[in-house]
């Protein structure tokens, strides 16, 4: 009787070196997938290690310019960050995966798919959704929800016992003070003793950006192109370095962040599933890019379209990070996004220095800033007595307010919280 086929997304790591274990005696035919999205990882290693594990195939996978393309410009052009501060790149690489996940699954017949995130976190549901969203009759092993699988590890001490046992390779037998994750985006750290909210992380945490001290002392200035709100070009204004190809731009705008300290992000935020947690990140390249962008916007951009669209980015950056990146609602975002982008061209003048990014000058090829118009020395087509009637006209709202309630001011909670602050210093 042939073996159940099961593609399970591989790492490398202890968690999923002991699943691909534990998946093959449980009688699995179990398929690895590994996708590189620019992680610092040894892969052929990976390969050998999964191979001499239990797997009976390894697909290793190159998703970084996909990765770039397909998923980080299009958060890019709906200014996607979520709670004000997470540029989102671990959330935005797990549909990715997914989606290759599914399609190798597809090409193997096999019925089953797997992955190694716990029962606490996002990725559970980032990788969960997009399953059921491209094949709603894939059958899912998450086993850190399996209550057989949770019986016999405890903890690490079990796994690496276990691991032990069948001779499975480990780097390590204690883990980090905290964990980590990384791809072409960024990279993040959480747990162990970053959990402490009031603990100041060391500054051997950060590996993807010097510290902002100890940046260099001159600035970098680039200039970023963008084409219907993708970026084009980049180029360094000092050496004449030049990127075109997406990939190379954006590891560009990578190094280019890294070595000035920009991206570093410190918070709490609110998971999918209602706990509290505290990430560390570095983003180099995308605080960049986003900041490029946004601000090419702001000339290119029709005031009532942009005022609308920002309207949109929390909801946009809460189903990024939620998982519900293949979703209807989705779908409906990025063609309205799309729509606002058509006149976003232009380019940018950014100035990077000691953990900061500017942006300094803009050019819109379509342009709607009118100099003489915006002019306190010029006239400009602009008839100054139009204001008169404007401001009355929007002022009889207020008249009207302020005469229904003559027997009382209608403002004066702003004496009261005004003289409560006074007296609270």
């Amino acid at each position: 009787m042939a073996r159940k086929k099961v593609v399970l997304a591989y790492s490398g790591g202890l968690d999923t070196s002991v699943i691909l274990k534990w998946l093959v005696n449980k009688g699995f035919d179990v398929i690895c997938f590994v996708g590189n999205i620019g992680q610092q990882e040894d892969f052929e290693y990976v390969r050998r290690k999964a191979l001499k594990t239990g797997a009976s195939k390894v697909f290793i996978e190159d998703l970084r310019e996909e990765f770039v393309t397909d998923f980080i410009y299009p958060a890019m052009m709906g200014d996607a960050i979520y709670e004000g501060r997470y540029l989102l790149g671990t959330s935005l690489a797990r549909p990715l995966l997914a989606k290759k996940q599914m399609e190798i699954a597809h090409e193997e017949g096999a019925e089953y798919v797997a992955h190694g995130a716990t029962g606490k976190g996002n990725d559970q549901v980032r990788f969960e959704l997009s399953y059921y969203a491209l094949d709603p009759d894939i059958k899912v092993i998450a086993p850190w929800k399996d209550p057989e699988f949770l019986s016999e590890f405890n903890g690490r001490s079990d796994m690496i016992a276990y691991a032990k046992k069948y001779d499975i390779p480990i780097k390590a037998t204690k883990s980090k003070p905290y964990s980590e994750d990384e791809n072409l985006m960024h990279i993040s750290h959480e747990a162990g003793l970053l959990e402490d909210p009031l603990f100041r992380p060391y500054e051997s945490i950060f590996n993807r950006t010097v510290d902002p001290r100890e940046a260099q002392d001159s600035e970098t200035v680039l200039e970023i192109y963008f084409k219907n709100g993708l970026p084009s070009k980049v180029v360094n204004k000092k050496t004449k370095v030049t990127k075109t190809r997406p990939l190379e731009l954006f590891l560009y705008l990578n190094e280019m962040g890294s070595k000035n300290g920009i991206g570093r992000v410190d918070m709490v935020e609110n998971r999918y599933i209602g706990i509290k947690s505290r990430g560390v990140y570095e983003t180099p390249g995308a605080t960049i890019l986003w900041e490029a962008h946004r601000d090419l916007e702001g000339i290119a951009m029709d005031k009532e379209v942009m005022h609308l669209r920002d309207m949109l980015i929390p909801k946009f950056a809460e189903l990024i990070y939620n998982g519900f990146w293949f979703s209807p609602e989705m779908d409906f975002l990025m063609s309205a996004f799309s729509k606002t982008q058509e006149a976003i061209d232009g380019r940018v003048i950014v100035r990077l220095f000691k953990g900061s990014v500017n942006a300094v000058a803009r050019e819109s090829y379509i342009n709607l800033y009118n100099q003489k118009l915006s002019s306190m020395d010029e006239k400009g087509g602009f008839d100054a007595t139009d204001s008169k009637g404007f401001i009355n006209i929007n002022a009889i709202r207020l008249k009207a307010h302020n005469r229904a309630l003559k027997q009382k001011n209608p403002y004066e909670w702003r004496g009261k919280l005004l003289g409560s602050l006074r007296g609270s210093r």
